[in-house]
């Protein structure tokens, strides 16, 4: 087996920075009590103006204007922890998130599917980079391995034990992963490679040490296999961002609404589902919440598709105060069924596939404005389709009928239209006082149009004209 480590060294920043209309601009996160103020992170921008973690928010000020703060909140690290753990099972399904700040995934089974090593590992870096969180990637025979290496290494990929073994000789005892009191026994020791500390006798090592640390350095070297929990997704997806400021327009809210679908994107993908319906949740100071639903008529996982959609519901809806948070809730997560594609698409360059014309239809005109066509037991044309959510109904075996129906037939102003085919007679509608004696015909006009029309039943040409009912295309 091969295990990737991808460290998250600043996951709490990245966080943050990710929600920023300028993630290059100077941030810091605050922590500490109130008497006490101190920087916990702080982005390469605002490190070149000098602020480094631990100083405080009053020295910080002095040396240094124009950087933004946000405060630390260790729950939100956990999260993007677990959102991180869901993106990656779209790459393998051995995850796990029980080392802190990383993710571990075995990735020698995915190969066959996402290609060579160097060719998976530049799909990792891009989807994290474009998902906005610095990271480091190491691949090891062991997850423990990959994991210390990750903390002094980028981008090597050890090919079997050997590799491994000169790689984690060599490795300082302070990047081994060792307690930090540990780490500090061994450098008084005069130990600073991990090398060193391998070739003490074990029985040393037991006394004077905490048997953590044999398990520890038997782990790393594959002598004992690292007991890992695995990341399982959950069934419903949740986030919120908080904007830090009140804003009643729209547009505004565009910024982190792609966001928060940016993530439903990559959480769906992940767990290699869809979304039939979520809601945005819009919370206010004084008010209650305002629910937007936003619902589909298919399973679908295209950010760019979900965000037009969730846009085009946001736009319509009446916000009764100002917004101070956007959450996204999405609990009907059903199984993702990709449309059928051609082998060669047909399409024009710039055309739209249907199932995203017709939601974007829907978004923008309404639930009821759009709707396809079943047919329906009745021989009358007027009552013999009904209106119902979804695709158009394949017409089968039925009739030839025209493409549009009038409202009210009506008389045809063709005074020697050309019979096409015909007659076909309908006689219906007895049990329900709407009955009907018609013989209709396909006719012809002089300018080449097709008509669909009739006459009554029994009535020769003189004795009526034709009732135009519809037109074919």
């Amino acid at each position: 087996m091969r295990w990737a480590c991808i460290l998250l060294p600043q996951l709490a920043l990245d966080g943050v920075l990710r929600r920023q209309p300028d993630p290059a601009a100077p941030l810091a996160l605050i922590a500490g009590t109130p008497q006490r103020r101190v920087l916990h992170a702080v982005n390469p921008a605002a490190r070149a103006l000098g602020l480094r973690p631990g100083m405080s928010l009053s020295a910080a000020q002095v040396l240094a204007q124009g950087f933004a703060t946000a405060e630390y909140q260790p729950g939100d690290a956990r999260r993007w922890h677990d959102f991180l753990a869901a993106w990656a099972y779209r790459f393998s399904s051995l995850v796990s998130i029980q080392y802190a700040h990383a993710l571990v995934l075995e990735v020698e089974a995915s190969l066959r599917l996402f290609g060579p090593w160097p060719r998976f590992e530049a799909r990792l870096h891009e989807e994290l980079g474009a998902l906005g969180f610095r990271h480091r990637i190491v691949v090891a025979p062991n997850p423990a391995a990959a994991r210390v290496l990750a903390n002094a290494h980028n981008g090597i990929a050890l090919p079997g034990e050997e590799a491994m073994v000169n790689a984690l000789d060599q490795l300082p005892v302070e990047r081994a992963g060792f307690a930090r009191d540990t780490a500090e026994a061994f450098a008084r020791m005069g130990l600073r490679k991990l090398r060193q500390v391998r070739a003490l006798p074990r029985d040393t090592l037991a006394r004077r040490f905490a048997k953590d640390v044999l398990q520890h350095l038997d782990e790393l070297y594959g002598a004992r296999a690292a007991p890992l929990a695995y990341y399982a997704p959950p069934d419903r997806f949740d986030a919120r961002i908080e904007l830090g400021y009140e804003t009643d327009s729209h547009q505004a809210l565009l910024f982190p609404l792609k966001r928060l679908i940016s993530d439903l994107a990559a959480y769906l993908a992940g767990r290699d589902g869809g979304v039939q319906r979520f809601a945005l949740q819009l919370e206010h100071e004084e008010h209650p919440q305002t629910v937007v639903q936003v619902g589909l008529l298919a399973a679908e996982r295209d950010a760019a598709m979900l965000f037009e959609l969730a846009r085009g519901r946001l736009e319509q809806a009446q916000v009764p105060a100002p917004v101070l948070a956007l959450r996204l809730l999405a609990e009907e997560l059903p199984p993702f069924v990709p449309a059928h594609r051609e082998l060669f698409d047909e399409r024009p360059q710039q055309a739209m596939p249907w199932e995203q014309l017709r939601e974007r239809l829907r978004a923008r005109l309404g639930d009821d404005a759009v709707h396809g066509l079943r047919l329906h037991a009745d021989h009358r044309p007027e009552l013999a389709w009904r209106a119902e959510a979804g695709r158009a109904q394949d017409a089968g075996d039925a009739p030839l009928r025209p493409g549009w129906l009038l409202h009210q037939p009506i008389p045809l102003r063709d005074v020697a239209p050309r019979i096409l085919s015909g007659p076909e007679r309908v006689e219906s509608g007895w049990w329900d006082d709407g009955d009907v004696r018609r013989d209709y015909y396909v006719l012809q006009t002089r300018l080449g149009q097709r008509a669909w029309a009739f006459r009554p039943t029994g009535e020769e040409e003189f004795d009526s004209p034709f009732m135009l009912q519809g037109w074919f295309g």
